[in-house]
């Protein structure tokens, strides 16, 4: 199925990609908050480290093939942390330096994250900087090269406060290290159709980079890829998304249990939803209308890629009202995955309205019809708008809520081939 994201223009798509990326990263201040609440802060981190353990090696060989990364050094490992929702750009500013084939650093300029998490005290920046980074930051770099290590320098908490960079690391890649063992429970999200699913390659033609097969650069200006290269990053993106919360939502069961784990896992989505429609909306310069509306649909990470998640979105009329009519079909592997698309039915919709309203606060859903294969959604607008849900109030905590993006201008090469 041809992606929905090749209707958009080369520069709208070099906008939306980082935006993607950004969305990504924001899923766990949507969620975590809630596991927090049913876990305490250690269940939290165990949640975190299992969920990014069990996606990260997954999506990262996905990006790899996709963009044509081959070789297995230090370079190769920071392409991929480069293309990665833990890292998106300038929000998680990464710094590298590669010293040979085995030997790098980087340091972070800005962390986003860290900015996120100072004020809530030190025991949850420990949590997040070293319990859980410790790792993540192995089992992402395990996907290029099983014998790499990532290995602090100095890191949070910071002395003094205002310490720059905010932390720095060393990669060292030596055979004699003994490869971390996979998730015992990796086929979990390994084997999942969003794993599986098969996305059309790169087509070569066309203005643009069609791969990241050169040198290393400091940035990636997405401008500079094809119209097909940044289709499929988009694509690749949103799958990671979902690859990581398939991990989210297995993480929490197994510590609670599967109707807990469901109404946490609602949540997550409601929050992250509703922020990232908010974001899509304001990045493409779309206006609050159905007709903007539709468009958001179409290319919410929620429901993509097309060949993953059944959904179709269109303007319609009812009663003489514009509306748009979303039909999600129930034979997708997103809900044989129980995805994102999985969470909805006529009797929980909240994360739908969430999604809406980040485009305008006056839409509100409505199920149309609903059987075993399809659920028919009507989304229509009210007289007056509705208070925002407070999963999405709880994600727009993060600074990454209202980050902005910056053309830092030509990317220069990091290493010579």
């Amino acid at each position: 199925m041809t992606s929905r994201f090749a209707a958009l223009s080369r520069a709208e798509l070099a906008v939306l990609v980082p935006e993607l990326l950004l969305c990504g990263h924001l899923i766990d201040r949507s969620g975590m908050a809630h596991v927090l609440g049913a876990l305490g802060r250690p269940g939290m981190t165990g949640v975190a480290i299992e969920e990014w353990q069990l996606a990260s090696p997954v999506y990262t060989r996905r990006m790899r093939e996709a963009l044509g990364i081959t070789g297995d050094g230090v370079d190769s490992i920071f392409k991929g942390f480069q293309l990665d929702i833990g890292a998106p750009p300038q929000f998680m500013d990464f710094r590298f330096r590669v010293h040979d084939h085995d030997h790098g650093e980087f340091h972070l300029a800005h962390c986003g994250a860290l900015l996120d998490v100072e004020p809530m005290g030190p025991e949850y920046v420990v949590a997040m900087c070293h319990d859980i980074e410790d790792p993540t930051f192995d089992a992402t770099a395990l996907a290029t090269n099983p014998h790499a290590r990532v290995r602090p320098v100095h890191r949070p908490p910071r002395t003094p406060a205002d310490r720059t960079p905010m932390c720095a690391w060393v990669v060292d890649i030596d055979p004699a290290h003994e490869p971390p063992k996979p998730h015992p429970d990796a086929d979990v999200v390994a084997h999942s159709f969003a794993a599986r699913t098969e996305l059309d390659p790169i087509d070569p033609e066309g203005d643009g980079r069609h791969d990241y097969s050169g040198p290393l650069l400091n940035d990636l200006r997405f401008s500079d890829f094809s119209h097909a290269a940044l289709v499929r990053l988009a694509d690749e993106v949103c799958l990671q998304q979902h690859l990581l919360t398939l991990g989210f939502r297995f993480a929490v069961q197994v510590r609670t249990d599967a109707d807990t784990a469901l109404e946490i896992a609602r949540k997550q989505f409601a929050g992250i939803a509703g922020l990232t429609s908010e974001r899509l909306r304001k990045a493409l310069g779309l206006g609050d209308d159905t007709a903007a509306l539709a468009r958001v649909l179409r290319i919410h990470p929620v429901f993509n890629p097309a060949g993953y998640s059944a959904v179709e979105a269109s303007v319609g009329m009812s009663g003489g009202e514009p509306v748009v009519e979303l039909r999600i079909g129930r034979d997708s592997g997103a809900v044989a995955d129980g995805a994102w698309a999985a969470l909805l039915d006529p009797d929980h919709l909240e994360p739908l309205n969430a999604l809406v309203r980040g485009v305008n606060p006056r839409f509100f859903v409505r199920a149309a019809a609903a059987d075993t294969r399809t659920l028919m959604i009507e989304i229509a607008l009210s007289a007056m708008p509705f208070v925002e849900a407070s999963e999405v109030a709880i994600t727009r905590f993060s600074t990454g809520a209202t980050f902005s993006f910056t053309d830092r201008g030509v990317p220069l090469p990091l290493t010579v081939l």
